[in-house]
């Protein structure tokens, strides 16, 4: 037997060894078996949104947040860049390799959820204010603009009982919001401005550090308890045939974009509730004979997308997900549309 026939019958054996012997040591590794990750790679495209990209590629868009869990390059879900490339992946893509004799179980889905981890900073608009348990009456060393860190005297309101340790939301109330298209009064907006823990109790007054500043906080500011909500907000299904407008921005700004807190005229008296996502839509009317005065209404046309963080009885208060055009106080919304 020649030396190259030898060098064929070593390889040979090498490879018909590896064969025989990997599955083995697989099972002996792992006796409930191993999992291998499938997925593949997409370039974000021009106009690209987390959304999208998970009704195209998956069962679902209400699957994006997924997605966003398993692209940790993205910080904030709402903003991707054409350009960017991120892995796509679905539960449904997991195989497992296990032995014959081991009963497979389907793992218990676990529901879509949206993270918002500023949910504490976000304000409300109630119908009747909020009926504070005290306010900042002096800053020490009298400091104007107030921060995280900075000690504060804060007097309490009588029905009020101030203890060291307990923690209260900053806040302002700005005057009464106004719809825009009916002219009715909705509310009052609640502004919040930071967290503070109350760390003397006196007599007459208390003294306080701010622990968390969110916005410029003022002698005059209000207090009232702090109750964390959770970050993690399931997603659930909208209310349908719901028809409603957006009240305004949390920042009074004349337009709103992506990003950007809003309020809504419905609350969860209408069925609206955390975790809904809701449409942004215009309507045009037409006259369809150019010789009557009939209008006509056309399609809606979705140009945005809202999400849900937080109810009041007769508002909400929402994240803008989606902005396709510039949002306008009195915008409307309803139950998302369909794509098209």
């Amino acid at each position: 037997m020649n030396y190259n026939t030898n060098i064929r019958l070593i390889t040979f054996l090498c490879i018909f060894t590896a064969i025989i012997t990997f599955p083995l040591y697989l099972f002996a590794e792992d006796q409930k078996g191993i999992e291998h990750e499938v997925g593949f790679y997409y370039t974000i495209q021009r106009g690209d949104t987390l959304w999208d990209i998970s009704g195209r590629f998956f069962d679902s868009p209400w699957q994006w947040p997924d997605l966003w869990k398993e692209n940790s390059q993205i910080s904030n879900p709402h903003l991707v860049y054409p350009g960017e490339r991120i892995r796509l992946f679905h539960k449904g893509w997991i195989k497992t390799t296990a032995k014959a004799d081991v009963i497979k179980k389907s793992p218990k889905k676990e529901p879509s959820y949206f993270v918002y981890p500023d949910i504490d900073t976000i304000g409300f608009i109630k119908k009747e204010p909020v009926t504070p348990s005290g306010c900042i009456f002096k800053s020490y060393e009298d400091k104007i603009m107030i921060s995280h860190g900075d000690k504060v005297y804060i007097r309490q309101n009588n029905n009020a009982s101030f203890i060291p340790g307990e923690k209260y939301i900053i806040y302002k109330t700005i005057e009464h919001a106004i719809n825009k298209k009916t002219k009715d009064t909705v509310g009052f907006q609640h502004y919040l401005t930071g967290i503070l823990e109350i760390t003397e109790k006196h007599p007459d007054f208390s003294v306080a550090k701010v622990v968390q500043s969110f916005r410029s906080i003022a002698v005059n500011d209000l207090l009232m308890p702090y109750q964390p909500l959770s970050k993690k907000i399931l997603i659930t299904e909208s209310k349908k045939e719901l028809e409603g407008s957006i009240i305004g921005s949390e920042e009074k700004a004349t337009i709103i974009g992506d990003s950007a807190i809003a309020f809504i005229d419905r609350g969860s008296q209408d069925g609206v509730m955390p975790g809904q996502y809701y449409s942004i839509y215009y309507q045009e009317k037409k006259r369809l004979d150019p010789k009557s005065k009939k209008y006509t209404l056309l399609s809606k046309v979705d140009f945005g997308t809202l999400f849900v963080l937080r109810t009041e009885q007769t508002t909400s208060t929402v994240l803008i997900t989606r902005a396709n055009k510039s949002i306008t106080p009195g915008a409307k919304i309803c139950n998302p549309l369909p794509k098209k």
